[in-house]
């Protein structure tokens, strides 16, 4: 299962059986990405999907030098579980 990252729409996604899950996020500016939902599908859950969604994000942000606003509740607990992001934060 392949995570794709569309630019135009601000988010990670996949989609498995035609049901979508996704990591959205905002620019706030060039050096800031706001990840503000966090969404698996529900016939998708419990598969460990929402922490690929918010890791493809932040590894993006990582590679791009960018800060992290987590403003979506999941994305702030998988920070806090994962500590090698929180130097990501801002």
């Amino acid at each position: 299962m392949e995570i794709k990252h569309d630019k135009d729409q601000e988010k990670f996604y996949l989609v498995e059986s035609g049901k979508e899950s996704y990591a959205k996020y905002i620019m706030d500016d060039s050096k800031t990405i706001n990840i503000i939902k966090v969404y698996v599908h529900p016939d998708l859950r419990n598969r460990g999907l929402a922490g690929k969604l918010a890791k493809a994000a932040l590894e993006y942000a990582k590679e791009n030098n960018l800060k992290v606003i987590p403003t979506c509740s999941y994305a702030d607990y998988f920070i806090a579980k994962n500590k090698e992001y929180e130097d990501l934060m801002d």
